[in-house]
């Protein structure tokens, strides 16, 4: 698997270098800001993008913005946001871009298995969706609350649905059967008014919906 890593910390950068190459990724730039970025996955066609939120010149969302622009001039792309902050502005935008597929928000602080964030960076890569609990839950105090009408269960079932688990693994976290995870995600979509089909990606769209809401 194709990689581009952005991290202006050069440190950080070079250890993120190291950590995926030993997981088997194959990191075919490793750049410092937003623009290097940009001409990188233009000039090496990656798989998956990795990056920092907060680079040069200033600091504020350089890094999203960045991934913004790359998921839209190339369809597809896998983008995984790592940072230290939640950085609200862009965030909706990056997170719904694509109909919320192959994308992912982290941070850095809350990774304590490099082996499981190696996993969550190849579930993203398959098109995925993992967007750490924190995330959602500084999103949430910022004005209105399209969650409102869910109960605390409901909630609950959300945030491990952003989190990347499986109905089952839900089940078992909260020691509900399958079928009452299932009942409740019915009743966080229908509550939310989104569409029922048979794409599996729906699990995100309550996820998404909210934080579209935020911007």
């Amino acid at each position: 698997m194709r990689v581009v890593i952005a991290e202006d910390s050069v440190l950080l950068r070079e250890g993120l270098v190291g950590l995926l190459s030993r997981f088997g990724f194959d990191v075919v730039a490793a750049v410092g800001d937003a623009a290097a970025l940009v001409a990188a996955v233009d000039d090496t066609t990656p798989d998956l993008v990795v990056t920092d939120v907060r680079m040069p010149p200033n600091f504020t969302d350089e890094g999203l913005r960045a991934a913004v622009a790359v998921r839209a001039a190339h369809p597809g792309l896998a983008v995984v946001a790592l940072s230290q902050y939640v950085q609200h502005s862009y965030a909706g935008e990056l997170l719904g871009s694509g109909d919320g597929r192959a994308i992912g928000y982290l941070l850095k602080d809350r990774v304590a298995d490099v082996a499981e964030f190696a996993d969550v960076l190849r579930r993203v890569a398959a098109g995925g969706t993992v967007v750490d609990s924190e995330v959602v839950r500084q999103l949430m105090q910022r004005g209105r609350d399209p969650l409102a009408h869910l109960s605390t269960r409901e909630r609950e079932v959300l945030a491990l649905i952003a989190e990347g688990h499986s109905n089952a693994a839900i089940a078992r976290i909260l020691v509900l059967t399958e079928a009452g995870v299932s009942k409740h995600i019915s009743s966080v979509l229908a509550k939310l008014h989104l569409p029922v089909s048979d794409d599996t990606n729906r699990r995100v769209l309550a996820v998404l919906a909210y934080l579209r809401g935020q911007q």
